[in-house]
């Protein structure tokens, strides 16, 4: 057997791998105090390198603060966990009537290896809020952001170009999708407070200088203190930036100050720019769905005599143009609707029970977990009601 496939086909790498997981979860569990679940999610099992690093609110923080243990994340040990029951199956394992059993539970655990990847690259979860008597057609997530240009000029739909948070880097210039203009970073926070500026500030606190020029700003002095980023599962960081807007003349329009924050509680910030004008923000990021979803009716029931929650319903309506449906929907706890290739699962309410909150899940690889799980399950019943028989058949001989 060549070195290498013996190696990767080697019982030994999957107890090392098995263990490396375990220290993975271990230290993934101790940083999600610090760090939420999402963001620990994302820097321990969405990755293939992770640092630790002893936690400054730990007992000594200060002093051990330096100790760092680099160790492999999530994709590298599924990865290696997946090739490593592969070659063990070119290797080792022949397609018997005696191991039918445990190829389907090798099957199952490598569906449920891709099922868990495909999870994390192109599962999206978001939320949509709806009052009663209300419809909408997108949802968002408060975990992204995003910089919007939308232009208004048709009465009967926006046209909306949109630019990922991620990429607003300071000094970035970024050409804006299907238009002649272009956008720079003059700085951007990924946390940050926005408060008027003091107009009866000291002179030994010289008030910082507005960087913006145009919008918000031409009505309100506001000054930006930025913050270090909240980890907290309910917590939401203000993005903020400060957006220079060029046309095609290499002109700068003007500076704009952008948060998602400024919502639509303000005027809405415009840019001119030729004949058209735009609507700047920076959003949460939005998900617009091909149909709309309208809350007849939203329920709250309690335990008599208590504030005690004991049921969540939404009575709603998916009006859908493209293929002229009009379908009601009762969506409750443990209930989800499934329509789209989307699952809308009831999550909350808000505004005096006025408006129900939706948990937005799309995830094409849902089924696949189902299915490793049987394929699991039947084979350890085969395999095991095998040598059962087998255990019985030589008591009787006996």
């Amino acid at each position: 057997m060549h070195p290498i496939l013996k190696f990767f086909s080697s019982l030994r790498l999957t107890v090392v791998l098995l263990s490396l997981s375990l220290v993975l979860i271990f230290f993934g569990t101790l940083d999600q105090v610090e760090f939420g679940i999402w963001e620990t999610q994302k820097r321990y099992f969405e990755s293939f390198l992770v640092v630790w690093s002893y936690p400054l609110s730990a007992p000594a923080g200060d002093a051990l603060q330096w100790i760092k243990l680099p160790m492999p994340g999530g994709y590298l040990i599924g990865g290696m966990l997946l090739i490593n029951l592969l070659a063990a199956h070119a290797t080792r394992f022949k397609l018997t009537w005696k191991k039918s059993g445990l190829f389907c539970i090798h099957i199952g655990l490598i569906l449920l290896l891709i099922s868990e990847l495909l999870t994390d690259i192109v599962s999206v979860e978001s939320q949509m809020s709806v009052d009663e008597g209300s419809k909408s057609n997108y949802s968002e997530t408060i975990l992204d952001n995003e910089f919007v240009l939308i232009d208004r000029s048709n009465p009967q739909l926006d046209r909306v170009h949109a630019i990922p948070s991620s990429l607003l880097k300071k000094g970035k210039r970024i050409k804006i999708p299907d238009t002649e203009l272009s956008l720079k970073t003059l700085d951007y926070f990924p946390n940050a407070s926005l408060n008027r500026a003091p107009q009866d500030a000291p002179d030994t606190s010289p008030k910082k200088p507005q960087i913006a020029n145009k919008g918000l700003v031409e009505r309100i002095d506001l000054q930006v203190t930025p913050l270090a980023p909240q980890y907290a599962e309910d917590a939401i960081n203000t993005a903020t930036a400060y957006i220079q807007i060029i046309d095609k003349n290499e002109k700068a329009l003007g500076t704009w100050l952008v948060s998602n924050v400024i919502d639509e509680r303000f005027p809405p910030q415009i840019l001119a720019a030729g004949n058209k004008s735009y609507e700047i923000a920076l959003r949460f990021k939005r998900y617009y769905h091909p149909f709309q979803i309208e809350l007849i009716d939203f329920k709250h029931d309690k335990y008599p005599g208590t504030e005690i929650p004991f049921n969540f319903s939404s009575e709603v309506y998916i009006k859908d143009p493209k293929g002229a449906v009009k379908q009601k929907a009762l969506i409750y706890m443990n209930h989800p609707l499934r329509y789209g290739g989307l699952t809308f699962y009831q999550a909350s309410f808000a505004n005096n029970d006025q408006t129900s909150i939706f948990q937005v899940v799309k995830n094409p690889g849902w089924l696949l977990p189902y299915i490793s799980v049987l394929l699991m399950g039947l084979g350890m019943c085969f395999q095991f009601g095998m040598h059962f028989i087998k255990f019985l058949q030589k008591s009787r001989t006996r």
